[in-house]
This record gives structure tokens, sequence and C-alpha cells, in this order.
């Protein structure tokens, strides 16, 4: 178990965080949350005895870590940082290898054992495909899912990660997450996670800290953490709390102080069928010349979701990282029949979301005017192994209308009454 016993943490002697106290047992999943600059990282920099408290103590399995020797910390403790850039072109694998530095002697090199641990780390994390790639030309999630595998290959106890998903897509985010919740369990790790996005962490963690202001608010169970009235006293925002109807577990959405935009003034309903932020600046530009506007189906949180509930726009909601309910895609579809004219965004399409498609294919089956934007092309956006493509060719063979990019669609658009 690793332990932080009435920590008080700072830097040049200005405690940043004060008496905080918080545990993480073998295969149990903890959260870090808060506002930026409440003290989540440095309380992992303590926790990783890079950081000397001001007071109290940090234990790893009742034994204090400042007094052990670094090597034997290295052995038990794997830490993964939110700043994963490696400045020279090593190999995957070499990198991976690294981490059975704390397990060698002063000048051993590696044995047989130790790359044997190394591709089981890199099987684990599936990072076996590009170990020979420098890891300098990895995307943001290769590079973090090997430095995951190196953290491994440690063969740690207690992992800390420190915003893993930071500057991820939200694909890649679910990835890593899913990845590390999966190794906490199968290896009995205790795993302390710092994570801003507050669904996330939700759907996740077993057990939440909230620090605010260099103080732990609340802890304990999602439950019990992720409320309205904690949410504002830590952050100073208004939200709205529900449970993800699968999981039973709490998520949030904003309620936004910008203003509304101005009512409708034309006469054709326009369904915008979006995601992942595809929709939300065409969103806006088509509310402002007055047009009566709906939006679905997008996923609580997502950044169209959030744009559509500040112009407080109809739209049909899923719960977060959540595929497309029959429910939802039943009222998506009754929505965009009703309307004129229904746009479909470049959304990434998987199997998840893949209803969005089949929804403007009803549409236009039963005559309404369809407005596809192919930015990027299908191709490079379908991750439905092809089905994305199949539903998109389908639509555009029944008339649709195929725009190269959002300012096509926009002129197109903006001509309607």
């Amino acid at each position: 178990m690793l332990e932080a016993q009435n920590l008080t943490v700072g830097y040049d002697g200005d405690p940043v965080l004060t008496d905080v106290s918080l545990s993480a047992a073998r295969g149990q999943f903890v959260g870090l949350v808060g506002p930026n600059g409440s003290g989540k990282s440095t309380l992992v920099r303590a926790l990783s005895r890079v950081l000397p408290p001001l007071s109290g103590r940090a234990l790893l399995d009742g034994a204090d870590i400042y007094s052990m020797g670094a090597r034997e910390l290295a052995r038990r403790v794997a830490v993964v940082s939110q700043d994963n850039t490696v400045a020279f072109d090593f190999a995957v694998r070499d990198v991976v290898l690294m981490g059975r530095a704390p397990h060698l002697s002063r000048f051993g090199i590696e044995g047989p054992r130790d790359y044997e641990i190394a591709e089981e780390a890199m099987m684990l994390t599936h990072t076996s495909v590009f170990a020979d790639r420098p890891v300098t030309e990895l995307s943001g999630g290769e590079r973090q899912r090997c430095m995951i595998a190196r953290a491994l290959a440690q063969q740690p106890n207690v992992l800390l990660l420190d915003e893993p998903t930071a500057h991820l897509d939200v694909n890649n985010q679910i990835e890593i997450l899913d990845l590390a919740r999966r190794l906490t369990m199968e290896r009995e790790l205790a795993t302390v996670v710092v994570l801003h996005d507050l669904n996330l962490a939700s759907q996740y963690c077993d057990h939440l800290v909230l620090i605010s202001l260099g103080a732990v608010v609340a802890e304990g169970m999602p439950q019990a953490v992720v409320t309205e009235s904690l949410i504002r006293t830590a952050y100073g925002i208004d939200v709205q709390v529900r449970l993800h109807p699968t999981t039973g577990r709490p998520y949030l959405t904003l309620i936004s102080r910008l203003p509304i935009a101005a009512p409708s003034t034309r006469q054709t309903k326009i369904h915008l069928i979006c995601g992942a932020g595809t929709g939300a600046r065409i969103m806006r530009h088509l509310r402002q010349l007055g047009f009566a506007l709906s939006v679905g189906a997008v996923n609580v949180a997502d950044t169209d979701q959030i744009e559509a509930e500040t112009l407080d726009l109809p739209r049909v909601e899923e719960a977060p990282f959540s595929p497309i309910s029959e429910e939802t895609h039943r009222r998506n579809s009754a929505i965009a029949r009703a309307a004129d004219v229904v746009v479909v965004t470049g959304i990434p399409i998987g199997r998840g979301n893949l209803r969005n498609l089949e929804a403007a294919v009803r549409a236009r089956g039963v005559g309404k005017r369809v407005v596809l934007i192919d930015d990027p092309p299908i191709a490079g956006r379908d991750f439905a192994d092809g089905e994305a493509t199949s539903l998109q060719r389908q639509v555009a063979n029944a008339g649709a209308e195929v725009c190269r990019d959002e300012a096509e669609a926009l002129a197109l658009l903006e001509r309607l009454p």
C-alpha cells in the first residue's frame, strides 16, 4: 500500500499542499482531481521521492520512502509523467528496456530475462508493432503507451500517472485509461492517477481525492465526490450531475455563463449531426444567421454537446463515452426527419456513433435534403471497418449534396430562406 500521512509539501519552504492524507492499495485505481494549480502534480512528486515533504510522511508498505535507496524505490514505484518527450531517437524497444535499469548491477547489461520482460510489457501495451521505430516518430497516444510499457518493465507494485491523457484526443484518452485500469487489476498494482477530466475520473477510478487550494476537499467513491455542491466549492462553477445509465457512476455537464444566441428568424429548420468538435463553429455560425437549429446525437461533455448547450439548442444527447443507444438513435432520426435540411459534419465514425450516419440515410430516404461535409474525407475517419464509408456512399448516391469543406457547406446553407 502507498500512503500519504499528513503531508505538507511545497517549494522553497512555501507550502503548496497542507496536511494531505490518502492511500492506495493493490488493485485500486485512485484519482487525484482538482483545479489547475491545486497541487495534484506536486503530490505525485512527493510520493515519488522527487520533492521531500516539509512535514508528514510518504509510506510504501509502512516504510518511509525517503529512507529507501533510489534503486530499491525504482523497483517498486514507477512514474509516468505528463511530459513524455524523449530528446533522442531511441527505438521504442530500447526505451522500454530502460525500465530494467533498477534491476541491473552498477555496470550490468540487460540479459535474456530483461528482454523477455520488456517484450511482455510491449505486448501488454500493444507497442510491439512499432518496437523498432524511433520513439520520436510516434503519435502522442503511441508514445504514452511506450512510457507505460517502460514503467511496467520496472515490475513495480505502485504506478503513478501524472496526467497521462494530457494533449490526447478522446479515443487515445480512453485507450490509455482502459490500459491503465486493466493493468491495475491484472497485476494488482496500486495506481494513483492525476486527471483533469472529471467525467473520465468518475468512470475509471475506484476512489477520488478532490484537491483545491492545497487541501483535500473531499475523498471517496465517485458518487460521493462528483456532486454539484463539491464541484462548486472546488472549481467555482455550476454543473449538473447525472448518473450514467450503464455504469451508474456520476457524470457532469457545465451550466454555461455565456449569453444565448438571438432567436430564429429564418424558415429553414436545420438538424446538425456532428461530434468531437466538428460542429461547434458551424453551429454557432448558423445560429447567428438566424436558422432554427437542432443537434444530435452528441455525447454529454463532448465539445459539440457543450456548444449546443451553451446556445440552448434542442439536442439529442447520449451519456459520456457511450455508444448511441437504440432509443437515442430513434429520437435523433425523428428530429432529422422533421427538419428541412440535415447537415452531417466530418465526424470520426466508429461503431459507437455509426448510427449518426444511419440517421442521415433515413432522413434522405424520406426526401429530406442532406448536406455532407466530407472534410477530412471519409476514408481517413472511418474506424468502423468500412461501414461508415459504405453508409456515406449510400446517402450520397441517394442524392445528398457532398461539400469538400465547411466553407463550401456554409455558402450553400446561407442561401436558404
